[in-house]
């Protein structure tokens, strides 16, 4: 498994002022940087690539649905504006000389409807998905489905239901993304969820239940590295957490206090005790 920091470890916000905090992951022995795309138009994928190229980092993006980008909506030029922005995020996932693009790129985050989603929400929510999907294989990305806890997302919550909008849109390119934070709260048991996602799973997200230090709090790790060696894991693992609001996710990340010290401290903890399970469980680096 290929260990990194999600970008929000130490900005609320990117752009090409950033740039520096590439260099200060692979200071910290990290293999792999992940972007956001949150504010798309202010990230700049060349120097990106450029950067982590220098660094010798591997890169991923991420992103979630803001409001007026919803390919659930029952507008169909909203849905459209949804479908086209993740075209380009895909655009500058490419660009950036990275393979995978994931996150809430499914449904609007923080969207609150009146009722649960019905047939027709579905399958807006696949069509949608099926079109991008179709694109980001002419462009060598993958996609990656992140369930989130009921508060930040009304479609995806849990592993299985990832697993079957991944078989209602039928695309190989298309797979899963868990979240340790969100499973803490949706998942009945962190193993099955696991291995219920098997091949499918292509992203993790590995933060403590209250988004702290993982090794402090109160995720299952055992269970989730044994379910990580039981289906051959060897994609991506990014440590996140956030130490302000953001501007670009502050419908979905209250943070109001510290989590850590900083950053840096993150993810020197994080990533001994991440590197430590993989050691014990015998999951290749």
């Amino acid at each position: 498994m290929k260990l990194g920091i999600h970008a929000y470890a130490w900005t609320n916000h990117w752009e090409n002022s950033q740039l520096p905090l590439i260099d200060r992951a692979a200071s910290l022995d990290l293999d792999l940087f992940e972007v956001p795309l949150m504010a798309l138009d202010d990230v700049d994928p060349t120097a990106i690539r450029e950067r982590a190229r220098e660094a010798g980092l591997g890169l991923v993006t991420s992103t979630a649905l803001s409001h007026g980008y919803d390919i659930v909506a029952a507008d169909q030029a909203t849905r459209e504006a949804g479908v086209v922005h993740l075209m380009r995020c895909v655009d500058a996932t490419a660009a950036m000389g990275a393979d995978l693009l994931s996150g809430v790129i499914y449904v609007e985050i923080g969207k609150r409807p009146n009722e649960r989603p019905g047939e027709e929400d579905w399958k807006r929510c696949a069509d949608g998905l099926r079109r991008v999907g179709e694109y980001a294989q002419t462009q060598g990305v993958r996609l990656g489905l992140e369930p989130v806890n009921r508060y930040e997302s009304c479609m995806l919550n849990t592993s299985a239901q990832a697993l079957a909008l991944i078989e209602r849109i039928g695309l190989p390119n298309i797979g899963i993304h868990l979240d340790t934070y969100h499973m803490n709260i949706e998942e009945k048991n962190w193993g099955d969820a696991v291995r219920l996602a098997g091949t499918r799973l292509v992203h993790l997200h590995l933060c403590e239940n209250d988004r702290g230090i993982p090794g402090t709090g109160l995720v299952r790790w055992d269970d989730l590295f044994g379910a990580l060696r039981d289906i051959g894991y060897r994609g991506y693992g990014a440590l996140e957490s956030f130490f302000s609001v953001s501007d670009d996710m502050r419908a979905a990340t209250c943070i109001w206090r510290d989590l850590a010290p900083d950053g840096d401290t993150l993810v020197r903890e994080g990533l001994r005790f991440l590197r430590s399970m993989m050691a014990t469980y015998e999951l290749p680096a």
